[in-house]
């Protein structure tokens, strides 16, 4: 048991040392070095010029996946700097769940965006698939319940067809299932119903679908036979509940991966693109995971060509880069709070919903939650208009009281730098709050914090 101890802190200790490798000579693997991310859905929306990944999050020196509560909102349109646009759902913003925040996926349907999630139901323990709706594709979504007809619900994916119809496929310890979905999404068409198990050599779980050259590829990870860690493999049908033709492995064993796997497809600027999670940017800790991506190319015969996971990723030298853009008018359904103020609309050239505004009393406030993987340094910017004069308020960051900022009159929303603030591991709240003592002239408006990441080459 000792020996063993020393080699698995050799292992630990050589994968730190190939994460900080991968970061330091701007490696575009893995996508997101600030946060520690898992189970990316990536998809492009209707009349969007940007690329979107919704992932699950993973805390900072968790040793089990349990604690996982919440999805992140990410988007793009060049493939090297990111936004991350904070929480946009999580397990107490869902009254019937209980635990297991685990994978996810969305989709764009009838208008609406939609999350589809699973957790387990309180006071029974069962998976159930959930469904969230948002007039925006950043979120916060708000739940609408499960999907009726789903029994252990894990790892849902939601595929939409060409002609609109939407199917679910799900999967969990060895099983995968699929059904076509009612047309308001809250249950399945029991009729529908099928166990695509059998067709699916060594599937364990995480099932996920996308259409190429009329064929319809379900990719998933599996186990050969029960070994872990988990490859990537996949099957093609000419019709979306199949039957399914297995295909074969995609993505093999690769150094640095995490013990699970889980991912989908897009394409984006005429160029399909694999997103994957593995255990880079922690060192090889399966249970702090972090999103990959590389590019998914196909034979003549249709047929994905292997994939090997590369530090060089979608990009060549230039590394990735992740803004944090934070809505202050999300509040609670983003990690945050509201705290006698008010969300308003009638100041020109917001963001989002609106801005946040009314600091009529002493400790009036917004907070608004940051969430990162590892301690690290960011510049600290606001946008905010202040139409009647100067306003004087003071920001705190995780109870440190930084100083007094000054926002000056301004009759539109604009950017204000505070220069470099630092943030620790796991969970952020910035509070910026009316002073008691001094008074303010202008009615301050916030619309949203940015948090720019700070690379010390």
């Amino acid at each position: 048991m000792i020996m063993e101890s020393l080699i698995r802190k050799r292992e630990i200790i050589s994968y730190l040392i190939m994460g900080l490798f991968m970061i330091t000579t701007h490696a575009q693997n893995p996508i997101f070095t600030h946060v520690f991310t898992a189970d990316p859905s990536p998809h492009v929306w209707p009349n969007d010029d940007r690329l979107w990944v919704y992932t699950s999050h993973d805390e900072p020196g968790s040793n089990n996946h349990y604690g996982m509560t919440g999805y992140h909102a990410f988007s793009t349109t060049d493939l090297v700097n990111w936004t991350d646009h904070g929480r946009i759902l999580h397990l107490e913003n869902v009254e019937w769940a209980e635990s297991h925040a685990w994978a996810m996926d969305a989709a764009y349907y009838r208008g609406k965006y939609y999350l589809i999630y699973c957790m387990k139901e309180a006071g029974i323990g069962l998976f159930r698939t959930g469904i969230a709706r948002s007039d925006f594709p950043e979120g916060p979504f708000t739940d609408l319940g499960y999907v009726k007809g789903v029994e252990f619900g894990q790892d849902p994916a939601l595929f939409i067809d060409d002609d609109g119809t939407p199917y679910l496929f799900w999967g969990h310890d060895r099983k995968c299932f699929a059904a076509e979905l009612n047309e308001d999404l809250m249950s399945i068409k029991p009729e529908t119903y099928i166990d695509l198990t059998s067709q699916l050599t060594h599937v364990f779980e995480g099932p996920w679908v996308h259409k190429y050259q009329g064929k319809y590829y379900l990719t998933y990870p599996g186990l050969t036979p029960r070994r872990w860690p988990e490859k990537m493999f996949y099957a093609v049908a000419d019709k979306p509940l199949g039957p399914y033709e297995f295909k074969d492995v995609f993505i093999d064993d690769f150094e640095g991966q995490s013990g699970t796997n889980h991912g989908g497809t897009v394409t984006y600027k005429g160029k399909d693109i694999m997103f994957y999670h593995s255990a880079w940017l922690s060192g090889g800790l399966s249970e702090t995971r972090s999103v990959m991506a590389d590019y998914l190319e196909y034979d003549k015969n249709g047929d994905i060509i292997p994939i090997v996971p590369s530090k060089k990723g979608l990009g060549n030298a230039k590394r990735t880069k992740t803004t944090l853009l934070l809505e202050a008018e999300n509040g609670f359904a983003a990690g945050g709070e509201l705290y006698n103020v008010i969300v308003d609309t009638w100041i020109e050239g917001y963001s989002g919903k609106g801005y946040v505004t009314n600091f009529d009393n002493p400790y009036d406030h917004v907070s608004i939650l940051a969430q990162v993987a590892k301690p690290a340094k960011y510049r600290f910017i606001v946008r905010y208009a202040s139409p009647d004069g100067e306003s004087n308020h003071d920001i705190l960051i995780n109870s440190h009281q930084y100083r007094e900022f000054v926002f000056p009159e301004s009759d539109v929303f604009r950017e204000i730098d505070f220069g470099i603030v630092e943030l620790k591991a796991g969970d952020n709240l910035l509070r910026i709050f009316k002073r008691n003592w001094k008074p303010s002239q202008g009615d301050l408006a916030i619309d949203y914090i940015k948090l720019e990441q700070v690379f010390e080459d």
